[in-house]
């Protein structure tokens, strides 16, 4: 296999290519049923916790069942109907059977995925971290999509995002062991100091305990010293983005804004070009 891909240069990236489109048809199950699922559990134990007798089941739902069915007929979606973007081409945005619109959003996230996937091949060789990378791309897509809908980084995703890093560098495939170690502590107390210092000067929360998993997790990725960068280009942008909101849709500065994308986006940049960006930063430093 491995000699297939050097004698064929056009073949590793097709490959991720497809798989990045599978992946991303699997994070869209994940990004809308997950959070239902969580829903599900927390009235569970709501009501035992309170003591309150169980109404009527709930039907099962999980990532496996029911199967993926249209929202408006509840028609089953066949096999053939499933292909990653090319389904939806071919059915013109809407289902077979009852001719119900399909959200764009769906093969726009496939596409999403399967770009990004593709793009690890220019910075990473057949190895051990493009695996990794291509893991924490996945993780971040489902988590940023999760955030924007629920305002919610679920820990289902956020922990193992967190172990998986340190696991891959055990071996120092992204940073350090030690760094990596570093990068989670400090990823996480920093925006856990942030969160307390806010609330002790405003009475209000600033964000969720969600955001410091998961900049712990980035750090656990990349390393404490990814860290200063990921929180200015998250903050950078996140600004820009809130105040861009607040222009078109009117939203006042009360109406809470998902931090989680900003963070994602930014530690995705500091995946592939974090070094580069390092180094020029302080090469324009040295010359002043």
């Amino acid at each position: 296999m491995l000699e297939a891909f050097d004698q064929l240069g056009w073949l590793l990236p097709l490959c991720l290519l497809c798989l990045g489109l599978m992946v991303g048809s699997f994070l869209n199950v994940v990004i809308y049923r997950l959070p239902l699922m969580l829903e599900s559990h927390w009235r569970r134990d709501c009501r035992e916790l309170l003591d309150i007798p169980r109404g009527a089941t709930e039907p099962p739902l999980n990532l496996a069942t029911p199967n993926s069915h249209c929202p408006h007929c509840k028609a089953a979606i066949a096999p053939w109907h499933n292909i990653p973007v090319v389904s939806y081409l071919v059915l013109r945005g809407r289902c077979a059977r009852c001719s119900a619109p399909i959200a764009v959003r769906y093969p726009l996230i496939e596409l999403a995925t399967g770009s990004m996937t593709l793009a690890l091949y220019w910075y990473f060789p057949l190895s051990l971290a493009l695996l990794g990378a291509a893991c924490f791309t996945w993780a971040l897509i489902a988590l940023t999509m999760i955030d924007i809908d629920h305002q919610l980084l679920p820990d289902d995703i956020t922990l193992p995002l967190l172990w998986l890093g340190l696991l891959f560098n055990l071996g120092g495939t992204f940073a350090g062991l030690a760094d990596a170690v570093l990068g989670a502590v400090c990823g996480y107390l920093l925006l856990w100091s942030i969160y307390w210092l806010f609330k002790l000067l405003t009475a209000k929360e600033g964000m969720g305990y969600g955001d410091f998993k998961l900049l712990a997790a980035l750090g656990a990725w990349l390393g404490w010293q990814a860290l200063p960068l990921i929180i200015l280009l998250s903050s950078l942008v996140g600004a820009i983005c809130g105040s861009a909101l607040m222009v078109i849709r009117r939203r006042g500065r009360e109406i809470p804004i998902p931090f989680g994308p900003y963070l994602a986006m930014a530690g995705w940049i500091a995946l592939l070009w974090g070094e580069p960006i390092m180094a020029r930063y302080l090469g324009a430093l040295a010359v002043h």
